[in-house]
Order: structure tokens, then sequence, then C-alpha cells
């Protein structure tokens, strides 16, 4: 398995104003350090953590999904980050996972945080989705996704798993000790991504977008500035520390139901 090098960008969001941060976001891509194969933004990154989805959806042929699609092909890059879809008159917050060629694939959030009210505005996603780049399995999830061992847990189904968030400064203790410990109990690197500043309900976020190996170390934070980092995943050593400690073998089998998969 290849080296994989994947960029976090930590941005300060304009609230719920898609031009700017598109432009914004477009910016710090333009300006991050060296190659890389995947570029994470944040959750919601065109509009921030919105409980008003109707005014700010935007559909799979919006100006989002195409700034996308443009910034994809003419760096180069695969890029990943959620927004509010409108679709068959429901809305999704949607991760979406575009590639250089133009293809995108998605994944609906299925933990919609109840504290906020987004269960009552947002329809959850029913299963999870397995990304390939560079021979990587990569699992993309949301933000409160973090929470759930059980939707988060994988023996040896995947090698980088990976949080884009809106996560306040308020249990920013949580995100730091949840991280590590997806990343332990998977086996796998884990990345997550946050943003910086305050959103349009007041509510401040710390960022301390961070990557952690599969010892649970972390290779690198991001701190509370606004920034971008590129970091680089090592696959033959994870796939050396899986063959000489293959606890992944003695993991419990188990069936989601209710809808999972």
């Amino acid at each position: 398995m290849q080296d994989l090098n994947v960029t976090l960008v930590q941005a300060s969001l304009a609230w719920q104003d898609p031009a700017t941060n598109r432009r914004r976001l477009g910016e710090l891509i333009g300006a991050r350090p060296g190659a890389t194969d995947l570029i994470v933004l944040p959750e919601m990154f065109t509009t921030g953590f919105t409980m008003d989805p109707a005014p700010n959806a935007e559909t799979m042929d919006g100006p989002s999904v195409a700034w996308l699609a443009d910034l994809a092909r003419s760096h180069d890059v695969t890029i990943c980050g959620s927004l509010v879809i409108g679709q068959d008159g429901r809305f999704h917050n949607r991760l979406l996972w575009m590639s250089p060629s133009g293809e995108c694939r998605h994944y609906d959030k299925r933990h919609l945080f109840r504290m906020a009210g987004e269960h009552e505005r947002y329809t959850a996603g029913t299963r999870r989705e397995l990304m390939r780049l560079k021979g990587w399995r990569i699992c993309p999830l949301i933000c409160y996704d973090l929470r759930f061992p059980v939707w988060s847990r994988g023996a040896d189904a995947f090698d980088l798993q990976l949080f884009v968030a809106n996560w306040p400064a308020a249990r920013s203790s949580a995100w730091r000790t949840l991280l590590p410990a997806r990343a332990v109990e998977n086996q796998c690197y884990c990345v997550g991504v946050n943003r910086v500043g305050t959103d349009g309900n007041g509510i401040a976020y710390a960022g301390d977008s961070l990557v952690a190996d599969y010892l649970g170390n972390v290779m690198a934070h991001l701190g509370a500035a606004e920034s971008v980092m590129t970091v680089t995943l090592d696959g033959a050593a994870l796939a050396s520390y899986r063959e000489k400690f293959p606890a992944w073998r003695d993991a419990d089998a188990f069936r989601l139901e209710g809808g999972h998969s």
C-alpha cells in the first residue's frame, strides 16, 4: 500500500454564505504546501452548521458541487467535505467525495445532532460508504457520528477513517479523546477536520483538527487558528503493524439493525 498525503483544511466559515466560503476555501487550498492526494474540508463547509436547510440547500448539480469538481480537476486531487443537499423533498447533511475525473460519491450523516434539532430538519443516512484511493480503504463520517463506536467500527474494514465536523469548543476534550480512540480500536489512521471561529448562533469552535496513527499517537494537531496542513500516512507501517499485532482478528462479530448496513 502506497503512502497517502492528506491535507486538512481548518477554516473559519462565513455564516450561510456559500460564495464567500467557496472563495476563501479556494484560496486556502491554492496556498497549501506541497503535493497531496486528498483534501478534507469541514462539515457544512458552505454555510456553517445551519438548522435552516430550506433556503441554504443546494442540489447535486448546484454551484458548490460544480466548484468541487472544478477544484478536484484543476488540482488533480480528491476533495471531500459536507454541505446541505436537498433531494426528493428532503434535506441531507451530505459528505461529497469528488475525484479529479468528476466522479462524485457521497455519504449522508447517520447520527443527527438532536441537541440542535438536526434530527427534525434533516434525513439520516442509512449506510456507511467505503471510498478507495491509491489502494487505501477510507471510511468518511460526519461529526456526531464520532460518538457512536458501533457505527464507526470496522474489523480490518478500512485503513483510514475520517471525520468532518463543526465540533464546538465547549466539548473539544471529547473530540481530542475520541479520534485517537477510533484509531486504536480500528487499527487504522484517523483524521478529524473541524472548523474555527464563531457561527451565526454565537457558538465558538476551537479547531483541534488532528491526525492519529493506529496506536493512537497524535501525528499532527492544528490548534485553534485557521490553517492548512498536509500529513503523509505510511501505508507500509500500517500493514506491518496489523500483521504483527492482529487484534482485528479477534473482534466481535455483530450485525447492525434498524435500517443500517
